[in-house]
């Protein structure tokens, strides 16, 4: 398969509930084994029923890693890969654990071809604003801009973490790390991403308040 609109169109509209117009009857709904099942043996209606229940989520994981720009190209590249390998899913994870693991990989592999040191400003992106609040927005671009200075692994991981909600179990299976690793590595993001705030004119003392405030930074995300 050489492209993904083969399967499914590239911004497919969906419904409040994650599923696309009319996807609510499908036999793979709620079902990952079947759907699992069905995307091995080839089945094109499986197929674009991976897409459309998590290509938001690894679209979000590739405008902070790759760009808002190349996302799009690097999120059809991914599931691509995905459907390629989709045999070698043993189910020891969760379906979900290992799009990200795919994800990341394609990520990381991008930045080795096209520069991993660059920096990656985000015109527009999938980060709630707080429309009205001027001091919360002008915190969401330099948490942004702060974030692009993180080396990739380190960004991926803050992402998985602070962004996707996974746990440290979960980051360290999608990553093939220890949990320990897992611990240490957010530690060390956390800590440059404080001195890159504070190098950026970050002013927390009088709104953050508490230490544990100013320890982590959080995005605030929208979908797609």
């Amino acid at each position: 398969m050489s492209d993904m609109s083969q399967v499914t169109p590239k911004n497919p509209v969906l419904s409040a509930s994650g599923y696309a117009d009319g996807g609510e009857g499908s036999c793979y709904a709620d079902a990952p084994a079947a759907l699992v099942s069905g995307c091995q043996r080839g089945d094109r209606d499986a197929q674009r029923r991976l897409y459309e229940l998590h290509h938001e989520r690894i679209y979000r994981l590739a405008v902070r890693m790759v760009g808002l720009q190349e996302a799009d190209d690097v999120t059809q590249q991914v599931f691509l890969q995905v459907l390629r390998k989709i045999g070698q899913f043993s189910g020891q994870s969760q379906l979900a654990t290992w799009l990200y693991r795919v994800a990341v990989n394609e990520c990381l592999q991008y930045l080795r071809r096209n520069g991993r040191h660059r920096l990656i400003l985000l015109e527009h992106d999938p980060v709630d604003r707080f429309a009205g609040n001027t001091q919360q927005s002008e915190h969401a671009e330099l948490l942004d801009r702060s974030l692009q200075r993180l080396e990739p692994d380190l960004r991926a991981m803050f992402l998985l973490r602070e962004v996707e909600n996974l746990s440290y179990r979960e980051i360290a299976s999608a990553l093939d790390v220890s949990e320990g690793t897992v611990a240490s590595r957010l530690n060390r993001a956390r800590r440059l991403l404080r001195q890159y705030l504070v190098e950026l004119g970050w002013e927390n003392g009088d709104e953050r308040g508490s230490e544990e405030a100013s320890e982590r930074p959080r995005f605030h995300v929208i979908a797609r």
